[in-house]
């Protein structure tokens, strides 16, 4: 079984900058891709930036040039650096991990999330 923790939202005025953090735990054998996504108000889940396994990056448009999304694999952990926050950047970040784990000889692969981060941007 593992598990992801995400941290470091909070409140930013606009222009200003963030980093999340999020930790896969547990008995993990391996991080595979992991991702951020962000949820606004009364708004669907949308996907913010991806990390695979070989580090190939991908990022929402809105987000190129201001997010960066980088990962540990030692650590099980990815960042994302979000500089030149927007107001409209304004969200409940989720963390998304697709993590091997490993009990005895038994492995396993699976979609972990983690609880949410909230991130507010003042104009």
């Amino acid at each position: 079984q593992g598990q992801v923790v995400e941290s470091g939202g909070g409140l930013v005025q606009a222009g200003g900058s963030l980093r999340l953090s999020c930790a896969a735990s547990g008995n993990i054998f391996s991080t595979n891709t992991m991702r951020w996504y962000r949820q606004a108000p009364g708004k669907q889940r949308d996907l913010v930036a991806i990390i695979s396994t070989g580090d190939s990056l991908n990022y929402e448009d809105s987000v190129k040039g201001r997010f960066t999304i980088s990962r540990d694999n030692a650590k099980h952990t990815v960042l994302l650096q979000m500089n030149s926050l927007k107001p409209e950047d304004t969200a409940v970040y989720y963390c998304y991990a697709r993590v091997t784990t490993v009990q005895g000889m038994k492995f396993r692969t699976g979609d972990y999330w983690g609880q949410g981060t909230q991130v507010t941007v003042s104009s």
